[in-house]
Parts: structure tokens; sequence; C-alpha cells
């Protein structure tokens, strides 16, 4: 199950977000979404978790619970909408 972890301090690294989500069970991957002109995250990420009932777990236990000062929102990833790169003349 891929998850959207959401207002994360902006210091938070993927290392510190895989050792909190460990607790739940094993993690298949783990990636903080950065600007890519500065490097600087953005405040999201994603965790994968192939166990969808430790995913589900992680989720209610971690959804709103504190990380560096900042409650974190923690919700299933939904798909990204395909975008048309039209424009209008």
């Amino acid at each position: 199950m891929n998850i959207y972890v959401g207002n994360l301090d902006f210091e938070v690294d993927e290392d510190d977000l895989r050792g909190i989500f460990e607790d739940y069970g094993s993690v298949a991957g783990v990636k903080i979404i950065t600007d890519k002109y500065d490097g600087r995250s953005k405040g999201f990420g994603f965790v994968t978790m192939e166990d969808n009932s430790q995913a589900t777990k992680s989720i209610k236990e971690l959804n709103g619970a504190t990380l560096e000062n900042r409650k974190m929102v923690v919700n299933e990833a939904r798909e990204r909408a395909q975008t048309q790169n039209r424009r209008s003349y």
C-alpha cells in the first residue's frame, strides 16, 4: 500500500520516516518529495508497505501524531490525476 505523509517538518528525512513506519511493519520504500531547483523538502512524502494490514494500522495510529512539533497527516495515497498540458490561446 502506498501511504501519503504530509505536514512534515522540512528537516525530516527519508531515514526518519522509515524508522517511524518500521515500528508497524516492513517498509518497501520511502520518498520525501523535494523541490527540483533547490532540493529542499516540500513537507510531504510517501511510504510503501507491502502488508496492507500493517499499512492500515500505521495510518490509523500515525495520522495526527506529532513529529518535530508538527501533526502529521497520514492516509492512503490516491492516484495522481492525469493532467493535460494544453495551452489555451
